[in-house]
């Protein structure tokens, strides 16, 4: 154990630290402090070394430069045990410091602001202070290091137990914690920078994520898969709602698969401002209706495939009432995610024991002014490296629609076609998705062929007694061939909405005039892969 002698306190929150020194100042310990710390150091009656006084050079260049000096990181590195280094210390009048209190320049809280212009961020660049922290636990074998209030209490027991010694064990763990620390801070440094990058210019040559565990999980894809749920450090100060920030309110953990089906639907159901209601199975919406209530939009979203609902994850944009409540209390559901829950809703959902309710309530704020980060990356996992790409958060409207058919849909066509398209979007590929009153109909997903994912969708509807006559068709990307509005015709849908793109963009414009159906073309494809 080494005893503690000399400490450098030196923080930017002050929490809880007079009385971690009124100890150190009972243990006889030399306390050397810098700037606002040394201040309310002083204030609290306790004595101190001002840095300038130890290191005989003063604080310089607004504050810039106070710690970076060999009197200080000698005092930190010198190994106790090798006599040339105890020599050189001696003959350089450098003491040892046995106890680091540092923590660092709020930078991270600082970024976030978006008031924060980019000159104050870069102040908030802290340089002597990662300094000391990576030289002390260096020498975890002689120095104690402490990063955070958290930290006080147990060190001040080791303090009093053992009479002013810490443990070997407690610097080693305190040394692991300083590097895991550091590579964060450089990390959202960086992160920041490059998010001041225009990225058309390119992507960084080296991208680095960060993230905080937030719990195991039981498994992963499957039971015999380890998984765990972390949250990704975010340098932008987005606040978009997520499944990361949402509450659980009751039933069991949260598995690895109901967590890709609540990023799914809260993606969906973020698209709409009216009362909605989407329903995911395996990461896919099967039901998706928005109406002038919840529990109506519940209802239309269920029966448009109660098959593929069982067992659902259920998103919806305003507060589950008890309406909502008494509907799905008849049937097994894996997840209700809403920005809140009434009182009679959750009395009536707690009788079902393993019902998972996540509140979240930031929810429908955002909706109604959805404020998204344009500049946070999507990144896709693959053996030996990673895909960075943007987010897809472009939606067209219906003033940007081009009708290239003799048929033009009405505007309570344009209304439908713009609720189809918000729809396909989430889906994936070859995504299709048939709509009629802005319910979903049938949703044909994941197919190999474009043809085939028509089939399936009208194949859907059929299967949940949907008539598709009157509808209109979404889909997310273009038609190859003619063989899609074919298809849809034998359907009796009205009208049609697709990015076009294809060389064979006229053969299909050519079916639809043929078949009397309207088409739109939105110029932007949304391929779900």
């Amino acid at each position: 154990m080494i005893k503690i002698k000399r400490a450098l306190i030196s923080v930017s929150d002050k929490t809880g630290l007079s009385e971690l020194c009124h100890l150190l100042q009972d243990l006889q310990v030399e306390i050397i402090s810098t700037g606002g710390t040394a201040k309310m150091l002083t204030n609290e009656g306790i004595k101190i070394m001002n840095i300038s006084d130890y290191t005989g050079f003063p604080e310089i260049l607004d504050g810039r430069v106070k710690t970076l000096h060999p009197k200080i990181h000698g005092g930190l590195l010198g190994l106790r045990d090798k006599e040339d280094h105890v020599q050189t210390m001696k003959e350089m009048e450098i003491q040892p410091i046995d106890l680091v209190v540092v923590n660092l320049y709020p930078f991270e809280e600082v970024s976030k602001r978006k008031e924060a212009i980019f000159e104050e961020v870069i102040e908030n660049i802290d340089i002597g202070g990662p300094s000391m922290l990576r030289s002390a636990a260096k020498n975890f074998i002689s120095v104690a290091v402490v990063t955070h209030p958290s930290q006080y209490e147990k060190i001040m027991k080791e303090l009093k137990e053992h009479d002013g010694y810490i443990t070997l064990e407690t610097r080693k763990e305190l040394a692991y914690i300083v590097f895991e620390l550091t590579s964060r801070y450089d990390s959202m440094i960086a992160q920041y920078l490059i998010g001041q990058k225009d990225l058309h210019s390119g992507f960084p040559a080296r991208f680095r994520m960060e993230g905080e565990k937030i719990y195991d999980l039981r498994y992963g894809e499957n039971p015999h898969q380890e998984a765990a749920f972390y949250k990704t450090d975010s340098y932008s100060g987005n606040k978009e709602p997520s499944v990361v920030s949402a509450v659980q309110l009751q039933g069991k953990e949260l598995s690895f698969n109901n967590i890709l089906d609540l990023d799914g639907a809260l993606s969906c159901i973020k698209e709409f401002k009216h009362p909605a209601c989407v329903v995911v199975k395996h990461t896919n919406p099967c039901g998706v209706s928005v109406s002038s209530d919840s529990v109506t939009a519940l209802k239309q979203a269920w029966e448009a495939d109660s098959v593929s609902a069982f067992g659902s994850v259920i998103a919806f944009n305003r507060e589950l009432d008890e309406a909502c409540a008494r509907f799905l209390s008849q049937y097994f559901v894996e997840v209700i995610i809403a920005p809140s829950f009434s009182l009679e809703a959750k009395n009536i959902l707690q009788s079902k024991a393993n019902l998972r309710l996540m509140e979240l309530n930031s929810l429908l704020k955002w909706i109604q002014h959805p404020e998204r980060d344009d500049k946070e990356l999507d990144v896709k996992k693959v053996a030996g490296g990673f895909l960075l790409q943007k987010r897809d958060l472009k939606m067209e409207l219906p003033e940007g629609f081009e009708v290239v058919t003799k048929n033009r849909p009405l505007r309570e066509d344009m209304d439908e076609l713009a609720f189809a398209w918000k729809v396909v979007k989430h889906v994936k590929s070859n995504a299709i998705v048939y709509t009629k009153n802005k319910t979903t109909l049938g949703i044909g997903a994941g197919q190999m062929s474009r043809v085939d994912s028509v089939k399936f969708g009208a194949m859907k509807a059929a299967k949940n007694m949907k008539s598709l006559r009157g509808s209109v068709l979404a889909s997310d990307a273009f038609f190859p061939f003619r063989d899609g509005v074919d298809e849809a015709y034998k359907h009796e849908v009205k009208a049609i909405i697709q990015p076009g793109g294809s060389i064979r963009d006229k053969e299909v414009i050519d079916a639809c005039n043929e078949h009397g159906i309207a088409m739109v073309l939105t110029k932007t494809r949304h391929f779900k892969h």
